[in-house]
């Protein structure tokens, strides 16, 4: 079979319009991604062979508009204009027409090959919206396509238009969008001076005409350089002059508002409302979620609720996975007699390894909760409520998705703060999602407090501790906004989509990603970390040690107690053994080194030895804690480490909750650093982070463990 030809396809359209929804639809397993050059954007690719063709799709950053503030904007008008791709659909989303056809109208602009594709139209009959398609493919001057990515419609009808405008078989008739006389005399007087310069030939000259017209900076710096500039300058400053005297008021503004009337326009001749007077269902929901009184309380619950869920059902599966690795650890120990590999196996790989991933139920449980409620809407809803409150502390209320996305994983939440196009929030909220307590803090949380705390109460802690960091994150923001990163916040405009019920998959799927993002540093980064952290844990030997334990075991043998009290003693001089190795380990050492740092928090140096390990991941703290008690195939989560804790001289409840401050504020996993430092795009900033951080977490859980020890 020959080569199949290829049609090269970028998918654009509003945040919210289901574009990536459809992407998946047609694309399905074909995929890849990568990041669109120079920028740290997801470029997401996809095939679909249809007809003997390839049709390679490109999904472009949800964006409202071409006019290039965000990245988002100025990434996907870079793509239009210097990939050239063989044509553009524009998804728009069915049920809110009127908002999505600003981005058309500037597609038209740009006179690409252009499809409309008409998203979510399942919702559209639903609610009983007509839309004459066929009026609306005269006005727009390109096909217009209805689907349903939720419902797999339309998908092949939009494949065979693709061929069929690739081929020339659907004449791309001139649209219907017209400005006003002075300024469409203007665009086709630029229009004809900018024809004659070779240099521009790979831009459209209707399009950087209206761009000049908008003053656009970007495409005046790509003209005036030419000759030509002085006659195309001429003719902006006399259309200024005419528009500013017969409607007080300059062409981009003009142009903007002309626009804008075709839109309305387009509404009024192609789309039928039933019950304009009626309110919507996500009207009357919003009338409450909005709510000033009654919002912010409402978000509190929801937020509250969705951690109480995720620690009560995550529990009984946690222990069912603890029993799981304990079944392993109990049949692989007798199979292997190498005393050194199965202390490897078991009491660091199994009892590592496993004592991260039982925490996995609740990761998922948190993850299930947030994913369904950005799927149903209330996210964008939450980001709205918050707005005033993030204003206060210099922040934008956008900067809420980034932190709450930070509850999941650092990684993903530092990469959402694109989304802001004000560089100082940006940095703001990058430096301060660490604070939120990520999936991978969740383990020391729920061990700790699961220990120290009845259950009824444990819940109310751990949310305690999420809360702590928020409001640490918010005082750390204000800090920076006073100081190193003075300047206004921009404006909140959001797109407040209806309410849906969220499909399964979709949730399922989002959690799915994250979860398994989590098993995989489980079972790479952690792995190495508990290895790494079992020979400083065990090396070098002292003789002296394994000598004094035989003399002790053969001392209690040949005592007179009973068999059970031997076997108690027995373990006892082992525990007491097993202590005496790790403090004369490298690891003992090295928490030894540390001590006096740490001595006024209330910890001792095996908790400094687990606070250095969680660099690698938050997960290796409990992990660490495992391998330093010696507790082999025990798992970190059982009545015994409960038991071991609770009789340990250096822990209590004030040390507890001291150390659950101190791993919520230090310094995130290595992979986030990583993270940090290409998105900020110097290491000075990280340092200055690290700094700020490190001193953050000595401060508050010195407090912490202060106050605690007063009245617990």
């Amino acid at each position: 079979m020959g080569m199949r030809r290829e049609i090269r396809v970028a998918l654009a359209g509003n945040p919210n319009s289901g574009k990536s929804s459809l992407f998946n639809g047609l694309t399905g397993s074909h995929q890849k991604v990568g990041n669109f050059s120079g920028v740290t954007i997801e470029k997401y690719e996809g095939y679909v062979d249809h007809q003997g063709y390839r049709i390679r799709f490109v999904d472009l950053p949800g964006t409202y508009s071409l006019t290039p503030y965000s990245p988002e904007e100025l990434v996907t008008r870079k793509f239009l204009i210097e990939e050239s791709p063989d044509m553009v659909v524009n998804v728009v989303e069915g049920p809110n027409l009127e908002r999505n056809l600003l981005l058309t109208t500037q597609l038209m602009e740009m006179e690409v090959d252009l499809l409309v594709a008409i998203n979510m139209y399942d919702e559209v009959e639903e609610r009983g919206i007509e839309i004459e398609t066929e009026q609306l493919r005269g006005l727009l001057g390109c096909p217009v396509i209805p689907t349903s990515a939720k419902k797999k419609q339309g998908l092949e009808a939009l494949l065979d238009h693709v061929v069929r405008v690739f081929e020339g078989d659907i004449d791309i008739r001139k649209n219907k969008l017209g400005f006003r006389p002075e300024v469409d005399g203007a665009i086709r007087e630029i229009t004809g001076l900018l024809r004659h310069e070779p240099d521009l030939s790979r831009f459209n000259p209707h399009w950087l005409a209206i761009k000049l017209l908008e003053n656009d900076r970007e495409v005046y710096g790509l003209v005036r350089d030419y000759p030509l500039w002085l006659k195309v300058e001429r003719v902006l400053q006399r259309v200024l002059g005419e528009t500013e005297r017969l409607y007080r008021t300059d062409p981009e503004v003009v142009i903007t508002e002309d626009r804008y009337a075709f839109i309305r326009g387009v509404m009024q001749e192609c789309v039928l409302t039933p019950g304009e007077g009626r309110v919507s269902l996500t009207d009357r929901i919003d009338r409450i979620v909005l709510n000033r009184v009654l919002g912010l309380p409402i978000f509190f619950f929801i937020v509250w609720l969705v951690f109480q869920l995720t620690f009560t059902l995550g529990t009984p599966l946690m222990d069912g996975l603890d029993l799981f690795f304990g079944t392993i650890a109990d049949a692989v120990s007798p199979l292997l007699v190498n005393e050194t590999l199965r202390s490897v196996i078991v009491d660091g790989v199994i009892a590592g390894v496993g004592g991260v991933l039982i925490f996995l139920p609740n990761i998922v449980l948190l993850f299930l909760g947030l994913s369904f409620l950005e799927a149903s809407g209330y996210m964008a809803r939450a980001a709205f409520v918050v707005d005033k409150v993030m204003h206060r502390f210099g922040l934008h209320g956008k900067s809420f998705i980034p932190l709450i996305t930070g509850f999941g994983c650092s990684i993903p939440a530092i990469m959402a703060t694109r989304t802001l196009k004000s560089p100082s929030d940006r940095l703001a909220t990058i430096m301060i999602i660490p604070f939120m307590s990520c999936g991978a803090k969740l383990p020391v949380h729920i061990l700790l407090a699961g220990a120290f705390f009845e259950p009824s109460v444990a819940g109310n802690v751990v949310f305690g501790i999420y809360m702590f960091g928020v409001v640490v994150g918010l005082l750390s923001a204000l800090l920076m906004k006073k100081t190193v990163l003075k300047s206004e916040s921009e404006p909140f405009v959001m797109e407040l989509p209806p309410y849906r019920w969220p499909t399964a998959r979709s949730v399922f799927w989002q959690s799915n990603i994250k979860a398994m993002m989590y098993v995989r540093k489980a079972g790479t980064i952690i792995l190495l970390a508990v290895l790494l952290i079992w020979v400083a844990s065990n090396y070098p030997k002292n003789p002296a040690i394994d000598a004094a334990l035989e003399r002790q075991i053969a001392t209690i043998e040949a005592g007179e107690l009973s068999r059970g009290a031997k076997d108690v003693a027995i373990a006892d001089a082992e525990n007491s053994a097993s202590a005496e190795k790790l403090e004369y380990s490298v690891a003992g050492r090295a928490g030894r080194l540390m001590e006096p740092l740490i001595r006024p928090l209330g910890f001792d140096w095996r908790i400094g030895v687990a606070l250095v390990t969680g660099l690698a991941a938050k997960e290796v703290v409990v992990s660490t804690m495992g391998t330093i008690y010696s507790l082999g195939e025990t798992d970190e989560t059982s009545p015994e480490l409960k038991t071991i804790l609770k009789n340990d001289p250096v822990f209590d409840r004030a040390t507890a909750l001291s150390l659950m401050v101190f791993v919520l504020l230090y310094i995130p996993c290595v992979a986030a650093i990583g993270v940090m430092r290409k998105e900020v795009g110097t290491w000075q900033a990280v340092a200055l982070y690290s700094g700020y951080a490190l001193t953050a977490a000595w401060v508050f859980s010195f407090l912490t463990y202060r106050l605690a020890n007063l009245f617990l």
